[in-house]
């Protein structure tokens, strides 16, 4: 479902790459059986190659993404630059997952169980992650065009998009000028509407 970072950063990437695809909106709770007939380990994303071969996890398939759209790509050629990009990248994923950990424990675990001192750690690392790349954004503010964004910028509006839906009062906005407002452009883009955070399913356009 496109209420996860993962699945959305795919989806993003995919129209981006000029690749075309249909994505169903499942649930790896809801839905969970449905889930399972088509991934055993029901791991959102996943991707049904043409040929019915599935990859998981969304670095993966976008690494399998890149080499179908070759030499098309959104990770850039200079080897510094590409530095640069994936350092954006892996903060962007860090806090994606330090936000879905404390979203799971807050929603899955009884209040009785919750572990405070689990819950204080990964917020910890979910700030700081958040706090590089506030400072990576702020000091070279990525393109923000259908044309130009890289992979980091992707990852990076999504990634502080779907902090602010689940987690506003653990990362507040005012403390991140910058990924507000890089995030706020990175959502008018087409690419981004068309796969809008939440349980809709991305359909092309004709």
């Amino acid at each position: 479902m496109l209420d996860s970072p993962y699945v959305r950063r795919v989806a993003i990437s995919l129209q981006l790459l000029g690749l075309r695809f249909e994505h169903q909106s499942l649930s790896v709770f809801r839905t969970f059986t449905q889930f399972q007939q088509i991934n055993p380990v029901v791991k959102a994303p996943t991707f049904v190659c043409d040929d019915g071969e599935v990859l998981m996890d969304s670095t993966l398939i976008l690494e399998y993404a890149e080499a179908v759209a070759s030499p098309r790509s959104l990770l850039p050629s200079n080897l510094h630059e590409l530095q640069h990009a994936l350092r954006l990248v892996g903060l962007a994923l860090a806090g994606c997952e330090k936000s879905v950990q404390i979203v799971y424990e807050r929603a899955l675990r009884p209040p009785e169980k919750l572990h405070e001192p689990c819950v204080t750690l990964v917020t910890g690392q979910l700030l700081a992650a958040e706090g590089a790349l506030e400072e990576g954004i702020a000091s070279r503010p990525p393109a923000v065009t259908s044309s130009a964004i890289t992979q980091a910028g992707v990852s990076a509006a999504v990634a502080w998009h779907f902090t602010q839906e689940m987690l506003p009062e653990v990362v507040p906005a005012a403390n991140y000028p910058s990924l507000v407002a890089f995030s706020a452009r990175a959502e008018t883009l087409p690419e981004f509407m068309a796969a809008p955070h939440g349980d809709s399913t991305y359909r092309h356009d004709g």
